[in-house]
């Protein structure tokens, strides 16, 4: 019996090369997508359908939790100035890490990994401190990747465009959509 990962995804571009890559360690994966921290709403049930796509190419399951952008708020309230890769970033992926934690830990996965480390925008080094705390503090093995190394980011980036997956311009927070769009779209 192969040992189940839960496999935290922020979107289904970035999950094109760590979910096979999973897999071909003798995994079995399967994906989990918290979007709370995703704005506007339209945003997300994009990324969440995109998700659903690549499941089905993969023949795969993905669980989605509830949408709750509130509760993201609420913890990232007072780090609205912070530049992009500041302590909000350090915080909402402990959100998003700490959620999927929870959620494997109920669910019996020994394992956690996610697919924020293939962003050339992230900190590899951060995210898997952050995701091995949280991981560790619910009982469970935390999966040290950095996804971008030998081109993963540019091997996304061809895999989600050869499977037609929507691809995002921002990282999914009300914060940073706001470099790309007026503030009005909101």
């Amino acid at each position: 019996m192969k040992e189940r990962v839960l496999l935290h995804v922020c979107c289904a571009p970035d999950a094109t090369v760590p979910w096979p890559a999973l897999r071909n360690e003798g995994y079995e994966v399967d994906a989990f997508f918290y979007g709370s921290n995703i704005h506007p709403e339209g945003e997300w049930a994009r990324r969440a359908d995109a998700l659903r796509m690549l499941s089905q190419r993969l023949g795969g399951k993905s669980e989605f939790a509830p949408y709750e952008p509130d509760a993201w708020f609420d913890a990232t309230s007072g780090m609205e100035g912070e530049p992009e890769g500041g302590a909000r970033c350090a915080a909402c992926f402990g959100i998003q890490l700490a959620a999927s934690a929870a959620y494997a830990a109920s669910l019996g996965y020994g394992r956690l990994c996610t697919t924020l480390s293939i962003s050339p925008h992230k900190s590899p080094e951060l995210i898997n401190s952050i995701g091995a705390s949280v991981a560790k503090n619910a009982g469970i093995a935390w999966i040290e990747r950095v996804w971008r190394k030998n081109d993963g980011f540019k091997l996304s980036i061809a895999r989600s465009g050869e499977m037609g997956l929507y691809r995002q311009n921002y990282c999914g927070c009300a914060h940073s959509v706001r470099r790309f769009e007026p503030v009005s779209a909101l």
